[in-house]
C-alpha cells in the first residue's frame, strides 16, 4: 500500500495546495507527485522514496506552509470499506503506523457536498474510539504521541493516517471554530481573531495583546478589526475614509482619520498595525514592509487579495517584495503567511519585528 500525504485546503485551492507540497518535498530531495481534484477541498501527495513520509512532516510545522490547512501521513486509500464492519480495517491501518495516539479525529472535506458527512463522522468516532481505548492505544495524557486521522471520501472510502501534534494544526480538520460576536460591525472581525489565534501562542496572545497598547488599523471601516482590539483594551488609530461604527467611537478608545491608507503617516509607535484593504496584493505587501522597515509598529497582519491566476506565485513575489525591502533597510523580522478559514480569495501575512 503506497505511503501519502494526505493536506486538507480550502476548495478550489487544491492547485496552490499541490504546488507548494511539491516545492517543499523538492526542496527535501524528495519526489512523489500530487493528486489533486479541483473543488475536492483536500489533496493526496504521493511520496516515491519510501518511508520518508514521516520525516518530511516532522521536519515541516503547519506555519510552514500557506495553503493546506491539514497534513497527515496515510498508507493510502481504503476503498469499500464492509458496512457491517468499517473498524477493523481502520483500526489495522492505524496499528500498523503507531502504537498508541494521543487523540482520534474522524473527519471529512470542508466542502458542501461533503457537509452530510460529518454526521456521520460524529456517529462513527464513537465506536471507533471505544475500539481504540479497550486496545490501550488511545492516551490524552501523552501529548506527543501522534494523532490518529480518518478522513472519510464516503461512508465506505477513506484515509487513515498520523499527524504529529507539534507540527500540525491543532484543530478538528484544521478549522478554529469561532463564533461571531453579535456586536462586531462585520463578519470580517473573525479573519483577526483566527490570525491571533493560529499566528500567537497563548502566552504571546497574554503578552502582546494587553490592555492600553496601541493599534493602526488600515482600512478600517466600518471597524470589524478595530473591534477586535477594542474589546481587548487596545487604542486604536481606525484610518478609512469610511464611518467606522458608532459603538466603536463612543468607546474612547478609537481615534478615527478619515484619510487614505496608504498615505497615512503615523505620530507615534504603535504595538499592532493590521490591514484588510481591498487593494493589489504587492501593493499591501509594499505597505506592511514600509511600516516595519520605518520602525514604526512593532508587528502587523494584513490580507493579500489574490489574483484569479497564478495564486501562490503572487505569494511568493509578495514575500520577496518584503524580504528586499527589510533586509535593504537592515531590519531583522519574522514573516508568516498561512491561508486561514475565514479568508476567501486571499491569504494572511503576519510580519514582525524579531
Amino acid at each position: 500500500m503506497e505511503e501519502c500525504l494526505i493536506a486538507y485546503c480550502r476548495a478550489g485551492f487544491e492547485g496552490e495546495c499541490a504546488a507548494e507540497l511539491q516545492e517543499r518535498v523538492i526542496q527535501q530531495g524528495l519526489v512523489g507527485h500530487a493528486r489533486a481534484e479541483p473543488g475536492s477541498g483536500y489533496i493526496a501527495f504521493t511520496l516515491y522514496n519510501a518511508g520518508m513520509a514521516e520525516r518530511f512532516a516532522q521536519q515541516i510545522g503547519s506555519l510552514d506552509l500557506i495553503f493546506p490547512r491539514q497534513l497527515f501521513i496515510s498508507p493510502g486509500l481504503l476503498k469499500d470499506l464492509p458496512v457491517t464492519d468499517r473498524i477493523t480495517p481502520l483500526v489495522a491501518a492505524l496499528e500498523s503506523q503507531a502504537n498508541r495516539f494521543s487523540e482520534l479525529w474522524v473527519e471529512t472535506a470542508d466542502t458542501n457536498e461533503a457537509k452530510a458527512l460529518l454526521t456521520f463522522c460524529r456517529k462513527f468516532s464513537k465506536p471507533l474510539r471505544k475500539t481504540l481505548e479497550q486496545r490501550g492505544k488511545l492516551n490524552g495524557k501523552n501529548l506527543s504521541a501522534p494523532r490518529a486521522h480518518i478522513f472519510f471520501l464516503s461512508s465506505v472510502a477513506a484515509y487513515p493516517g498520523v499527524s504529529f501534534p507539534h507540527h500540525s494544526s491543532p484543530w478538528f480538520m484544521g478549522i478554529p471554530r469561532l463564533k461571531h460576536p453579535a456586536s462586531a460591525p462585520s463578519r470580517a472581525t473573525l479573519k483577526l481573531e483566527e490570525a491571533w489565534q493560529v499566528f500567537l501562542t497563548p502566552d504571546q496572545r497574554r503578552k502582546w495583546l494587553q490592555p492600553g497598547m496601541k493599534a493602526v488599523d488600515l482600512g478600517a471601516a466600518p471597524g470589524g478589526w478595530t473591534w477586535q482590539m477594542v474589546r481587548r483594551g487596545i487604542r486604536v488609530t481606525a484610518v478609512d475614509n469610511g464611518a467606522i461604527a458608532p459603538s466603536l467611537l463612543e468607546s474612547g478608545l478609537v481615534d478615527h482619520w478619515q484619510t487614505d491608507a496608504f498615505h497615512y503617516t503615523p505620530r507615534h509607535f504603535a504595538d499592532w498595525m493590521v490591514c484588510d484593504i481591498v487593494e493589489k496584493p504587492r501593493r499591501v505587501a509594499q505597505l506592511a514592509a514600509k511600516w516595519l522597515a520605518n520602525r514604526w509598529c512593532r508587528q502587523c497582519i494584513f490580507n493579500l487579495k489574490l489574483p484569479m491566476k497564478k495564486r501562490y506565485r503572487e505569494v511568493q513575489q509578495c514575500a520577496l517584495l518584503i524580504t528586499e525591502k527589510l533586509e535593504t533597510a537592515g531590519i531583522s523580522y519574522e514573516l508568516t503567511f498561512k491561508q486561514l478559514y475565514h479568508d476567501r480569495e486571499e491569504v494572511t501575512g503576519y510580519l514582525r519585528l524579531s
